[in-house]
């Protein structure tokens, strides 16, 4: 286990020393949540188009409960189960990080970026895909830019990343499920 987590911390110091000043305001953006309000709005257009007006508060509801359980989730597992220092704090680390970020919190396993995005680009893009062919992918890719960019500012290992968006898949399939669910129940579906 020692040698995993070494492994983590020089693939993480690679990976963020590989930063330049030309690309921090990119990933300063793409980190931010609320840059991506503009997208948010435009799948809730396409709940909208496709499942009406009561689909789209099914999908609103289903979409709070998922960022809910999956930020709770990363707190439970950040400050009370692993408690594993940021590489913004943690010695032998923190010198080496190229930090860009605004602040940075104690603690950092698992990345609540990583898994809110995945669970959101994997619910997203299986509900959408019967009417939006390039919706899953495009998600999918949206999700690992989002998340490698906390990698970039300085404040996740890539562990904390790949076990983000590991919870974020399954997360996203249980709430793809609970939507179809309520949909068939509760909602009306477009063509």
């Amino acid at each position: 286990m020692e040698e995993l987590i070494e492994l983590d911390k020089d693939l993480f110091l690679y990976l963020n020393n590989l930063g330049t000043v030309t690309w921090d305001g990119f990933w300063l953006f793409m980190t931010e949540k609320l840059y991506q309000i503009p997208l948010y709005l435009v799948l809730l257009y396409f709940f909208y188009k496709y499942f009406g007006i009561r689909g789209t508060i099914v999908t609103l509801v289903v979409v709070a409960t998922l960022i809910a359980a999956s930020d709770q989730l990363s707190n439970l597992f950040k400050n009370v189960l692993f408690m594993r220092p940021r590489p913004c704090r943690a010695d032998g680390v923190a010198e080496f990080t190229r930090f860009i970020a605004e602040r940075c919190g104690r603690h950092g396993y698992f990345s609540a970026h990583a898994a809110s995005s995945m669970a959101l680009a994997f619910f997203t893009g299986l509900t959408l895909q019967k009417h939006l062919k390039y919706i899953f992918p495009f998600m999918v890719v949206w999700s690992v830019v989002v998340s490698y960019s906390r990698i970039y500012v300085g404040v996740h290992y890539p562990g904390d990343i790949v076990t983000g968006m590991a919870i974020g898949i399954l997360l996203g399939l249980g709430a793809h499920k609970l939507h179809s669910v309520l949909i068939k129940k509760y909602g009306e579906v477009r063509s």
